[in-house]
């Protein structure tokens, strides 16, 4: 990738901007009740259930009611349940959100994320509480959340909207995700990619490619 011709950066959340943690998740399921946690919940691939709620094809209140069914216990309630499904999420490093606003001086930026409602409250409120922001507007020139597009990664029709929405040209386009499955889209779509491994960080590969510069 020659960073000279980078124009556009369009990056994942989890994983890339905001710290998840499938593990804490696999184990909070597990105690639900939920066999077989990582062939039902995993980085890689999971159950329709959630693919469904990050598409926004269902709500909350039956994305809790599948839990119940998976697990066999309609007894379950809502806030142990919104508690499991939760401990997903742990946060934004620190320096992160001053390295987006950095990157967003030089670049056009973008924020493509999987995401679901029950997730998405959560983070909004801790946006709020940590940060005093109403959301991640901020950082970007727009941000898109999976659940409330009805569409979402690896399938190619979200990143073809959001190329067409703001006239990007795929080769001056990067994408920056930590899951091989949409890196593999993106590239078939002609973008710049780049996958963020679990060694890796945010800074130390934009300083590192010299996408950004140090002052």
């Amino acid at each position: 990738m020659n960073t000279q011709n980078i124009k556009n950066i369009i990056f994942d959340y989890g994983n890339v901007i905001f710290r998840i943690d499938f593990k804490r998740t696999q184990h909070s399921f597990t105690e639900l009740g939920i066999e077989n946690v990582e062939r039902f919940f995993a980085h890689t691939g999971h159950d329709p259930l959630f693919d469904e709620f990050e598409q926004g094809l269902i709500s909350s209140q039956q994305f809790r009611d599948g839990i119940r069914r998976i697990t066999e216990k309609p007894d379950l309630s809502d806030e142990k349940i919104d508690l499991a499904w939760n401990t997903l999420l742990i946060g934004v490093p620190e320096g992160t959100h001053e390295l987006l606003l950095k990157a967003k001086k030089k670049y056009r930026t973008f924020l493509l994320s999987n995401n679901n409602e029950i997730h998405y409250k959560w983070i909004m409120e801790y946006l709020k509480n940590e940060f005093h922001l109403p959301s991640n507007e901020v950082f970007f020139e727009k941000d898109y959340y999976s659940h409330l597009m009805k569409m979402r990664k690896p399938n190619p029709d979200i990143f073809q909207f959001v190329l067409d929405a703001h006239n990007l040209d795929p080769a001056e386009t990067l994408f920056i995700d930590d899951s091989p499955q949409h890196i593999k889209t993106a590239v078939g779509l002609g973008l710049h990619t780049h996958l963020l491994t679990a060694e890796e960080t945010l800074d130390g590969f934009l300083y590192g490619t010299g996408l950004l510069e140090r002052e």
